[in-house]
């Protein structure tokens, strides 16, 4: 489990409310989707993906990329209680769409990477910091869920 010190909470709040948070969504999204080119599976509903300019370009990931990071910010709202904030959209990911836990992590680092082009000189290495601790925490959270997920769809397996 990640704990955030009062000063690493002020931080991460702080800096969050000086980003477009849509902006920055659509960027991580698409930033992972080329990277990544493995992830663009789950996206294939979303037109075309065959390139850089063609993912970065592309509405549905625009789209897509504001929702997730809509939930990013809600987890800001609960640093506290992560696990509750990010349940129900793991069970959504593991149950219904199958996907990878190792994805969050890879978004949560591509979103850390966006807002330090997007924040400059405020983001320091503690803010950096405090960032990858978030990231971390709700990794780790939805990691468990999908975990349990993935166990229990095991357990119901070998029954039938």
């Amino acid at each position: 489990m990640v704990h955030l010190t009062d000063a690493e909470k002020a931080l991460v709040t702080g800096l969050w409310g000086k980003v477009n948070g849509d902006a920055v969504g659509a960027e991580a999204l698409g930033r992972l989707l080329v990277v990544y080119p493995w992830t663009q599976r789950f996206f294939e509903h979303f037109g075309d993906l065959s390139s850089a300019s063609a993912v970065m370009g592309n509405a549905q990931v625009k789209a897509h990329g504001k929702k997730v990071i809509h939930s990013f910010a809600d987890g800001l709202k609960h640093l506290d209680n992560l696990k509750g904030t990010f349940s129900s959209l793991s069970e959504l990911h593991c149950d219904k769409l199958h996907v990878d836990p190792e994805n969050f992590k890879l978004l949560g680092n591509m979103i850390v990477i966006v807002l330090s082009h997007d924040l400059g000189k405020d983001f320091t290495p503690a803010a950096q910091a405090a960032f990858q601790k978030v990231v971390a925490g709700i990794y780790f959270h939805c990691n468990s869920v999908l975990f349990f997920c993935v166990s229990h769809r095991r357990v119901h397996a070998k029954d039938t």
